[in-house]
């Protein structure tokens, strides 16, 4: 049996720019005060923690699998991102994610999202549903 998908109530984000940094392994390094107003969590109760704190459970595998593969190849990626504040709303953002090098070597990632537009989510939306479906059959 399925588990019901539990109902989100949306948070706006309408503008500004949020930027983190993790470490390889997806670990909190750096979040800017933006970050921290949108997700609802402090600095120190970010840093440290692995970034898919604020994982959205809508979000397919998928996603993130094509993200991480991008990134730890040392390419940047881009897309949009359902994230789930501490509150339990949730945001949609659209995520630049780039390898952070050092003498060629990639040593962590930076994200910077925008919010993403209706048009982008409402585009993406069928996708990730169709993914879901996929994902849990």
């Amino acid at each position: 049996m399925q588990r019901p998908i539990p109902i989100y109530e949306e948070y706006t984000f309408e503008k500004g720019l949020i930027i983190s940094s993790t470490d390889l392994q997806g670990i909190i390094t750096y979040v800017n005060k933006k970050f921290c107003e949108l997700t609802g969590y402090s600095k120190d109760e970010l840093k440290g923690q692995n970034h898919n704190i604020i994982r959205h459970p809508d979000m397919p595998k998928a996603v993130f699998k094509e993200l991480w593969d991008s990134v730890q190849s040392g390419k940047e990626w881009t897309g949009l991102i359902k994230n789930l504040r501490k509150d339990g709303k949730y945001y949609w953002v659209y995520s630049h994610v780039s390898p952070v090098l050092e003498n060629g070597d990639i040593y962590g990632y930076t994200a910077a999202k925008r919010p993403a537009s209706s048009a982008e989510i409402n585009e993406v939306t069928p996708l990730y549903v169709e993914m879901l479906e996929k994902e849990n059959n």
